[in-house]
């Protein structure tokens, strides 16, 4: 039988939420590392077919979260605290670079854009709503990643947003860190506006930095090896 588009994606979907979830228990510790994820008892877990299962766990394996080892299945991956390091490294200079050039090629659209969104942070970060502004902090690194224009560039930095992507919304569990974060990026949206191309990629830099920090010191996170 032929899959439908229309079943091939409400199948996509599925594999995407059960994805979101199984990232998020590992990520929160409910599954520790070492822990094999069977397929059998996952589909059961979330009520669907192991199909969305199986995909699901293959977006795992490749964001780094579960590695699959022959006769023994996936299983949770023993994050290290020096590869996490390494990650957050990265990512920190890939950003500051995109937020260098995007002070310098944002459109006028792209930079009324930025103000809405930090603007709209700001709103979150005032009621406590953590989950609108882990939505608005990911649309605003992502703005000023696509302002920098430069379609390489971009690809790769959104590749390793992915791998660090639970590890970065982590961090909101601290309802510090959302002052902090919220006052990180007006440094670095009013140095985009200003056009000051040095400044925003200084201080995007250092705000990769803190948000490792942040995500480490989180309660309910992911245990890492030394």
């Amino acid at each position: 039988m032929t899959v439908t588009e229309p079943a091939a994606k409400a199948r996509g979907r599925v594999a995407e939420a059960v994805y979101k979830q199984l990232a998020s228990d590992i990520v929160s510790g409910q599954f520790a590392p070492g822990t094999r994820l069977d397929e059998t008892m996952l589909a059961a877990r979330f009520s669907v077919s192991r199909t969305p299962v199986r995909e699901a766990l293959k977006q795992l394996v490749m964001s780094g979260l579960v590695v699959y080892r022959p006769n023994r299945g996936s299983i949770v991956a023993n994050m290290t605290a020096e590869h996490l390091d390494q990650l957050f490294e990265a990512i920190g200079e890939l950003e500051a670079v995109c937020a260098r050039h995007a002070a310098l090629r944002m459109s006028d659209a792209e930079r009324d854009e930025l103000r809405a969104l930090h603007s709209a942070g700001k709103a979150a970060m005032q009621v406590q709503d953590v989950k609108d502004y882990d939505r608005l902090n990911i649309a605003l690194h992502m703005l000023i990643v696509a302002g920098s224009h430069n379609p390489v560039l971009i690809e790769t930095a959104l590749g390793l947003r992915d791998r660090a992507a639970l590890f970065r919304s982590a961090q909101f569990r601290n309802m510090e860190r959302i002052g902090e974060s919220f006052a990180e990026h007006s440094i670095i949206v009013d140095a985009i506006l200003e056009r000051d191309a040095v400044i925003a990629h200084r201080e995007m830099r250092k705000h990769l930095i803190s948000a490792r920090n942040a995500a480490t010191r989180s309660p309910g996170q992911w245990p890492l090896a030394h």
